[in-house]
């Protein structure tokens, strides 16, 4: 039976509204101008408003920013704290060692922002120019036609817990287009799709990740350092996880802090959230805690690949920007311009094609190849990789190519592994124990996600599909010690008993949508799939 949908028709669709996405949008609408012609462009966006499922460090470099709109800083821009000073630390459990900083790794002329609010304002532009924002719009699928993507499905709307109609029933629309732009960020649901559908990896090497855990905190005015920037290794993480800390102190006396932890670790026991925890008990981060009141919690999974992982950016009907396809510079922790960046090339190629009636857009890699955003990726791809043999070789590593060879060396060092592959069996590792909550610093995972401002329907279908639900206890228990229980940082999975036996209970009304357990599950065995629109966290201030 033909499913009769709702159809909208657009010049480009864009699937997402985060820096990719909204700098495709406004330039795509900029480009028309220029070349005196119009094109009709919608940005879709899964979170209930532009923002909402928006998280980010975020230290800032404007270089993106200068060259979408020139003139940002006269239309009232969130970006105003200025990094006045910074720091990188290696911590001990109690001490901790200033670090010398590469000169063009620094942070001058940077700033400390909040992610979500920039997206707010950078909507708010696009719209006046022209273009067409839907927040609370998910998009479910891609339209496949003749071997092209011709656009999106949205999720239904008003399905029951077993995924039948209720009263509140609404069939998802069909938004077509010409081009489509997939701007999802990390591991994109539809992207995902898409990576595989046209096998756009087949000459990419293994894509890495990250989970970044992050709070919002108000602290005292005593200890509040405006525009100050810290960045830590070593403590909490153990020698073999790669990783970080962040404490950024942006205005009116908040501070962003948080914890970045490979997922290529290898214990399965390891669990991030609990590092976290750990990392706000070290004496100097807890110093600023003390008596301050925690604001917002939240995670998200970041791209770490860099060059070498990077799949082809083009298909028939659409193209990859963003973190949908990852051009995150991890030795520089700097993503949004980059972001921004790949989105503006991105709408050229498209614009190109659309004017040309052509339906790759094929001039992408070309303009890629050719920008400042290929020479940042290509002068640190060897960085990451390095630590996969442990944080000693890595910062060894990163001290001769970066001293000596000055990003030039004359190979590039490959990615061996995806990350679900890195976890090892439970019989290589001695249990960790964490230490107990105190609830003044460190706080259990309920209490956290209560912070996330979660609204998940919880009579709507699971969204976290499993292939086999067998699995999760013959593979994932019985080998691994159930590591879904340990690396979602939102309590989502639960190990039960039912009739005697254990079974994996998914709470998934306490998804924050970080998409851990996609990239990390040994098996593959997790499918993250949205769920329904305007589903989720709900930030203001990340």
């Amino acid at each position: 039976m033909t499913v009769q949908r709702d159809v909208m028709e657009y010049d480009v669709v864009v699937v997402g509204a985060g820096p990719a996405g909204l700098a495709s949008a406004i330039h795509l609408k900029q480009l028309a101008e220029q070349n005196g012609s119009e094109i009709s462009v919608c940005i879709l966006d899964k979170g209930s408003e532009v923002g909402s499922h928006i998280i980010s460090g975020c230290v800032m470099n404007p270089r993106g920013l200068n060259e979408l709109i020139p003139n940002w800083q006269e239309l009232d821009f969130p970006v105003t704290t200025a990094v006045k000073h910074e720091r990188l630390a290696f911590m001990g459990a109690q001490k901790s060692y200033t670090m010398p900083i590469p000169r063009d790794w620094r942070n001058d002329g940077n700033y400390i922002i909040s992610l979500s609010q920039l997206c707010r304002k950078l909507a708010e532009y696009a719209e006046s120019i022209g273009v067409e924002i839907y927040p609370g719009f998910a998009a479910k699928e891609a339209i496949i036609e003749d071997g092209t993507v011709k656009g999106i499905i949205t999720g239904d709307m008003g399905l029951d817990r077993l995924g039948r109609p209720t009263a509140n029933y609404q069939m998802g629309i069909e938004i077509r287009a010409k081009q489509t732009i997939f701007a999802e960020g990390c591991r994109g649901s539809v992207s995902k799709q898409i990576i595989a559908k046209f096998a756009l990896d087949k000459d990419s090497q293994p894509q890495t990740y990250g989970l970044g855990i992050k709070e919002i905190w108000r602290i005292s005015s005593k200890k509040h350092s405006l525009g100050s920037v810290l960045h830590t290794i070593g403590y909490p993480l153990n020698k073999s996880t790669y990783g970080g800390g962040f404490v950024y102190h942006l205005n009116d006396n908040l501070l962003s802090i948080g914890l970045v932890t490979a997922l290529d670790y290898k214990n399965p026991y390891l669990n991030p959230y609990e590092e976290f925890q750990r990392f706000k008990q070290h004496p100097e981060i807890r110093y600023l805690l003390e008596d301050g009141e925690r604001l917002e919690y939240g995670a998200r999974t970041v791209v770490e690949g860099g060059l070498q992982a990077l799949p082809k950016l083009s298909f028939a009907g659409g193209i990859l920007v963003g973190d949908s396809a990852g051009f995150l510079n991890i030795p520089k922790i700097k993503g949004v311009h980059n972001a921004m960046k790949s989105g503006m090339l991105g709408a050229k190629a498209v614009m190109d094609a659309i004017r040309h009636e052509k339906t790759v857009a094929n001039t992408y890699a070309e303009l890629f190849k050719a920008s400042w955003l290929y020479k940042d990726l290509k002068a640190v791809r060897n960085i990451r990789p390095a630590f996969q043999y442990g944080r000693i070789i890595g910062l060894i590593y990163t001290t001769f190519e970066k001293y000596i060879l000055c990003g030039n060396a004359p190979w590039t060092l490959s990615i061996k592994h995806a990350d679900h592959q890195r976890t090892q069996h439970k019989s290589k590792f001695i249990p960790l124990t964490y230490p107990p909550h105190d609830n003044k610093v460190s706080f259990d995972k309920a209490s956290s996600v209560h912070l996330a401002n979660l609204t998940h329907d919880d009579s709507q279908p699971v969204h976290l599909v499993l292939k086999d639900h067998y699995q999760a206890i013959k593979l994932n228990l019985m080998d691994y010690a159930a590591p879904e229980t340990k690396f979602c940082p939102a309590g989502v999975y639960e190990i039960v008993k039912q009739h005697g036996e254990p079974t994996l209970q998914i709470n998934s009304q306490n998804c924050v949508h970080c998409k851990a357990c996609d990239i990390k599950d040994p098996g593959q065995n997790i499918t993250w799939t949205v769920p329904e629109a305007g589903s989720g966290p709900q930030y203001s201030d990340m």
